[in-house]
């Protein structure tokens, strides 16, 4: 009885050991789908879609990723409601959609929403997790204009990260599209939670003197933003292959900052967009650290650059 109880005891353990070195997907059916790294969330994909008040709809007209603190207890993005609610977690949207002879702004999601249909894919085991989620862009009457695929898969990361997360997302627009806006309101976004410390967000620059306001295409940007008493580093990698003329929002106080991208893609084809995101609690890596993860990412061998550090701005007044 005694070996049973042992060998028991022997399985559980190591059961157990085994769930705590997987990565692992949880789905909460028609809300969110959590990703897992050694028993803890790491993130949450956020894709309910309600119209059954105006209120709900406020809070569900696009999908979204919270990015979980180190300890996998709550998220350290922002959601619905607070400052600017349309920002919300990494999220993705342009302001000024020409399509049609329209306008649309898939960003504040005025006159209609984008709208998770299905799961393209769901994989997970010892190294990552990835998840690919069919998003329709919708017009005014809900029929979809754009059809996204956006992956996002999670990756074990090198001290002092404790996840790497990559985000792709590939555009088939139904028709003709323009994809355009401004920095500010149209992009691939990262938007701490409401709770930042706004006198302590800074950003790093790869270029020594930099002018963010006018700079283009920028291989990464970095920020440190304070939490509730906790620092929190985040490196936001633009991958080679994305549209050139990049320009980076990444001054507010607030913390929402990313890439904004202009493409045109013609009907029936489609354009992909590929970010890395390095998330550490603590300072923010060092340039040597940041190139590494860079490098890992786009296949090349860039050496580590020059950098600039800067306090963020108060935000303008007429900026969202």
């Amino acid at each position: 009885m005694k070996f049973i109880a042992s060998l028991a005891a022997l399985s559980l353990a190591f059961s157990l050991s085994q769930a705590r070195a997987d990565f692992t997907l949880q789905d909460t059916p028609g809300q969110h789908m959590d990703v897992l790294q050694d028993g803890k969330i790491v993130g949450r994909y956020m894709y309910a879609y309600d119209k059954s008040s105006k209120e709900r709809l406020a809070e569900t007209y696009k999908p979204y990723l919270h990015v979980f603190d180190a300890e996998g207890k709550a998220p350290i993005t922002k959601g619905p409601g607070g400052q600017f609610t349309h920002h919300r977690g990494i999220f993705i949207g342009w302001n000024k959609i020409a399509y049609n002879g329209k306008t649309y702004d898939r960003w504040h999601m005025s006159g209609g929403e984008q709208v998770h249909q299905k799961f393209l894919k769901q994989e997970a085991d010892a190294n990552g997790a990835t998840i690919t989620s069919q998003v329709n862009w919708n017009d005014e009457k809900g029929q979809p204009f754009i059809v996204e695929e956006r992956t996002m898969s999670f990756r074990k990361a090198p001290t002092p990260a404790y996840v790497l997360i990559d985000f792709a997302s590939k555009i088939s627009p139904i028709g003709d599209v323009e994809l355009n806006g401004d920095p500010e309101h149209a992009g691939i976004h990262f938007r701490p939670a409401q709770e930042v410390d706004p006198k302590q967000t800074s950003y790093l620059y790869p270029i020594e003197g930099a002018k963010p306001h006018a700079d283009k295409d920028y291989p990464w940007v970095g920020e440190t933003f304070s939490l509730n008493g906790n620092k929190y580093s985040v490196l936001h990698i633009n991958h080679p292959g994305n549209p050139k003329e990049t320009r980076y929002s990444a001054y507010r106080d607030y913390g929402r900052f990313g890439a904004f991208p202009v493409a045109k893609i013609k009907g029936g084809e489609s354009q992909t967009f590929q970010y890395r995101f390095a998330i550490a609690q603590g300072e923010m890596f060092s340039a040597e650290t940041i190139q590494t993860i860079a490098n890992s990412f786009t296949g090349e061998n860039q050496p580590t650059p020059k950098t600039t550090s800067t306090l963020s701005e108060q935000p303008k007044p007429a900026a969202k």
